[in-house]
């Protein structure tokens, strides 16, 4: 069993990785993510029940808590309304809670988050 073609990418994104793109292009891989290249051979080479997992734990969850961010938008102008009363850090604490699973994932896979798994990409020498 394998992933489809969008499992591959939304792994890769919540991994921190940028996307791979259609076309071959020198500098990319693993020559230039020292992790890129143990994702993609993990992804490639896991065993159905493993899939199985990541698809139903872990990119399940993902993509929840992704909308769910992305939702908290909706009440970004409104305080207070009748008793119902808005969490001021709803959209920090579920990012953090998105940035956890993210994480887990990660460590699914035996890798650390990639360059771009926070909020600004970071670059590393490696001599």
């Amino acid at each position: 069993m394998a992933f489809a073609e969008q499992d591959l990418i939304d792994i890769r994104r919540y991994c921190g990785f940028p996307a791979k793109g259609g076309v071959p292009v020198e500098a990319f891989g693993y020559r230039f993510f020292q992790w890129y290249g143990t994702l993609e051979f993990r992804m490639e080479n896991l065993s159905a029940d493993e899939v199985t997992t990541v698809q139903n734990t872990y990119l399940t969850n993902l993509r929840t808590l992704e909308t769910a961010l992305m939702d908290t938008s909706a009440n970004l102008d409104t305080a207070k309304a009748a008793v119902w009363t808005h969490n001021p850090n709803e959209n920090r604490d579920r990012k953090a809670l998105y940035n956890d699973w993210r994480r887990r994932l990660c460590e699914f896979f035996g890798v650390p988050p990639g360059p771009y798994f926070g909020s600004r990409a970071t670059v590393e020498l490696v001599v």
